[in-house]
């Protein structure tokens, strides 16, 4: 499960789908829904917020703004009206390393979209997220 702290704009079409999934199966798990992935890191900066589920709803509202931009048809029944207004912080180094992780994927699943892309130092990140001053955060796994 990867739950980026990138922009959706920046994902292939491929990876914009799989986190559309990866965010519905988050939310599941933050509802108890599901048994598995309980424990996954990805969840802990959700959980670590008053209301876990407004946030991952607001999460999961801007990956299906973005897949409206593109002309997809995800599933807009599946979100739930419930946003949080406040943004999480995040920092600059979790960024630039998913960026570099997500470069490395485009190289071998989208090479024209990666070198659209490659020049971009500071890319933006998903909506939700405040970008702060700091390391790759102690969870991210292959750090």
């Amino acid at each position: 499960m990867r739950i980026w702290t990138l922009h959706p704009q920046y994902l292939d079409s491929k990876g914009l789908v799989a986190l559309w999934r990866e965010a519905l199966l988050a939310r599941a798990v933050l509802r108890g829904e599901t048994r598995g992935y309980r424990n996954h890191p990805q969840l802990i900066r959700f959980r670590a917020q008053p209301d876990p589920l407004a946030e991952i709803e607001s999460y999961l509202a801007a990956v299906h703004e973005e897949s409206l931009q593109r002309g997809y048809r995800f599933d807009a029944t599946k979100l739930s009206p419930t946003r949080s207004p406040e943004t999480i912080p995040e920092t600059r180094g979790q960024l630039l390393f998913e960026w570099a992780h997500l470069l490395r994927k485009l190289a071998v699943r989208d090479p024209d979209r990666r070198n659209q892309l490659q020049d971009l130092e500071i890319p933006d990140p998903h909506p939700l997220f405040t970008i702060i001053a700091g390391p790759v955060r102690e969870w991210e796994k292959g750090r």
